[in-house]
């Protein structure tokens, strides 16, 4: 095997796309900051306990792992910055009352997410802390928004579920963990067939509402439908509640809204109303959030939480190139006044490339270029 060869699902970034997403970076870091989220930086390896500490089996999966040769415990490779931002919540910056993190950095898991997708990404995501009320999730679905717009999504479909709503309808069922957990899965594939199967020993009335989930797909109306075909459960009707208002104030700023009531997507680390959204011909989600009030509790420190990330290397690809003034040339030469031409350019944001005397005057790619007229060096458009 070639020694220049890269993993399966791992690939370099070279300088036209990197450009692109650096300015993505930017871009999305000031409009967390706008909203009043403060950078953090974690580091890529912490201990596996503390890594995994909340998150359940997926993550643990998706997490590579090696032993530390300085204290000989395991370590992770980080496969998702949110329980990160946790710890640093609960442990570091330990506030009362609301607190707003936001990060940006590499992550990398066993396999590949979705159709075309890297093992490496690099994950932006912004985090709530310390507030239950429907105000946080709205507020993290918008933020999600406007990075999205910022690049380039600009028909985003947003898709809404809560994981309350299948807790609600598998409340009191009678199974062991093993059937328990082959409903999850049928569920999650929206498979009829074996759900009917699994589900025939249940009551009747919680039998239909189980058959009924993987059907309650569509538009807002869906929750209409939800209202009279679930039980009348303390948790589905808070749910359906949220959910209800969430989609009246996404459809009122524009934004096409789905309902999917049988998204499973973190069911063991998820506690609430998730979300999704989706570019206009695109397979995968170009980000993905919701709420997770109890990973705070593995760190010792129960709160109330929800956020969002998405992977920039993915959404970068809706971007168009950052617009930059066209680069200066200059030659290499020890000209009197040439190296403080070229300093004072560079710290008035110009970009100033120097070339061999030859090349520079053979340099058509450049249209400006940096020349000395009557004892002073000025910028003047390439001939």
């Amino acid at each position: 095997m070639s020694n220049w060869r890269l993993p399966e699902y791992f690939s370099d970034v070279l300088p036209r796309e990197a450009a692109v997403i650096e300015h993505l970076r930017r871009a999305c870091l000031d409009a967390a900051q706008r909203y009043g989220y403060a950078l953090v930086m974690p580091p890529l390896l912490e201990f596996v306990d503390s890594l995994l500490s909340g998150t359940g089996q997926d993550l643990d999966l998706q997490t590579f792992k090696l032993v530390d040769q300085i204290s000989g415990r395991a370590l992770g490779l980080r496969a998702d910055m949110t329980p990160q931002a946790a710890r640093i919540d609960a442990h570091l910056l330990n506030q009362d009352g609301v607190t707003r993190v936001c990060y940006c950095g590499s992550a990398v898991r066993t396999h590949p997410e979705g159709v075309h997708a890297s093992r490496e990404i690099l994950q932006f995501g912004a985090e709530l802390y310390g507030h239950a009320g429907l105000e946080a999730d709205l507020e993290v679905q918008q933020l999600s928004l406007d990075c999205l717009r910022l690049a380039g999504v600009e028909q985003a479909a947003l898709d809404l579920a809560d994981n309350r709503i299948v807790r609600g309808a598998l409340a009191g069922l009678l199974l062991g963990p093993q059937d328990m957990e082959a409903i999850l899965d049928a569920l999650a594939s929206k498979d009829a067939g074996e759900l009917r199967l699994l589900t025939r020993g249940c009551a009747p009335a919680q039998r239909a509402a189980i058959l009924a989930l993987p059907e309650l797909y569509g538009d807002a109306q869906v929750l209409q439908e939800a209202r009279r075909i679930l039980p009348q459960h303390a948790l589905i009707l808070q749910a359906l509640d949220d959910l209800a208002a969430l989609a009246r104030h996404h459809q009122q700023r524009g934004a096409r809204v789905q309902i999917d009531l049988a998204d499973m997507r973190g069911y063991r680390y998820h506690s609430g109303v998730i979300f999704s959204v989706y570019a206009q011909g695109y397979a995968n989600a170009v980000a993905r959030g919701g709420r997770y009030d109890e990973v705070g509790a593995s760190f010792g420190r129960p709160r109330a939480a929800t956020g969002f990330s998405m992977d920039l290397r993915e959404v970068a690809r809706f971007s168009a190139a950052p617009q930059t003034r066209a680069v200066i040339v200059a030659e290499w030469s020890t000209a009197p006044g040439l190296s403080e031409a070229v300093a004072d350019l560079r710290l008035r944001g110009e970009t100033v490339v120097q070339l061999p005397l030859a090349q520079a005057r053979e340099a058509g790619a450049f249209r400006r270029q940096l020349v000395q007229r009557a004892g002073a060096w000025q910028v003047e458009d390439c001939g």
